[in-house]
């Protein structure tokens, strides 16, 4: 048993299947536009650069939420020893047939069981907004816990004060998941409260297709 138990999201099991409902379309979206390619956003890619120099060397990466494996397999490509896992089975399946020289499981964020120090780099990339407002510290904590001295978190997400009900997604696919959006200054102070030291921040303002975004890199002091 887990040292440092996580509570269990009341909505875990109807957000999984929204996830595998609209995986297939999600990664056609990603390959046929560019949306959700780091690739196509140049902002976005400087940040998963930046990342990549900071932990490279330190030890493993893991990908939270990695759904198709998009950036888990950029940070492969860019020589990081990285995994990547995500909380819909359809998802992995996407991300093993797209990346058969990457490492992928399915494992919720709330269930991981991650050692002490195991980590030189944890990434929660635009992929820890549908976890409850109470259990989001819980996670980051865990997070904070499994990196090495001088390893990094990066981690971006949907920035406003209310919470998104979704039902349909990716096409009109039905869906049934919460969108907990976070201001910057909230999010960072979480992860201050974790235990992380706040290295940099991008905002990210409204486009045609998203909303406003909030980037954060952080790392375990020592």
């Amino acid at each position: 048993m887990r040292a440092h138990r996580i509570d269990r999201p009341a909505d875990l099991d109807v957000v999984r299947d929204s996830y595998d409902a609209v995986a297939d379309n999600y990664v056609h979206m990603v390959l046929t536009t560019g949306v959700g390619d780091i690739r196509s956003h140049p902002w976005l890619k400087a940040s998963i650069d930046a990342f990549a120099d900071t932990v490279g060397g330190l030890g493993p990466v893991l990908d939270v939420g990695c759904g198709p494996g998009t950036v888990t397999a950029y940070l492969a490509e860019r020589g990081l020893d990285v995994s990547g896992v995500d909380l819909s089975p359809r998802m992995i399946e996407n991300a093993r047939r797209l990346h058969p020289r990457c490492r992928f499981d399915v494992a919720s964020a709330t269930e991981l069981d991650l050692a002490e120090g195991s980590l030189g780099g944890v990434l929660g990339w635009w992929s820890l907004f549908n976890l409850p407002r109470d259990v989001l510290p819980q996670v980051l904590a865990m997070f904070a816990r499994a990196l090495k001295p001088g390893g990094h978190l990066i981690t971006a997400t949907h920035v406003g004060d209310e919470d998104l009900v979704r039902t349909e997604a990716y096409g009109g696919v039905p869906v049934r998941w919460t969108t907990h959006k976070w201001r910057p200054e909230q999010l960072v102070d979480l992860i201050e409260r974790a235990g992380l030291c706040p290295v940099a921040e991008l905002r990210l303002p409204a486009e045609e297709l998203t909303g406003p975004g909030v980037v954060v890199m952080a790392k375990r002091p020592g």
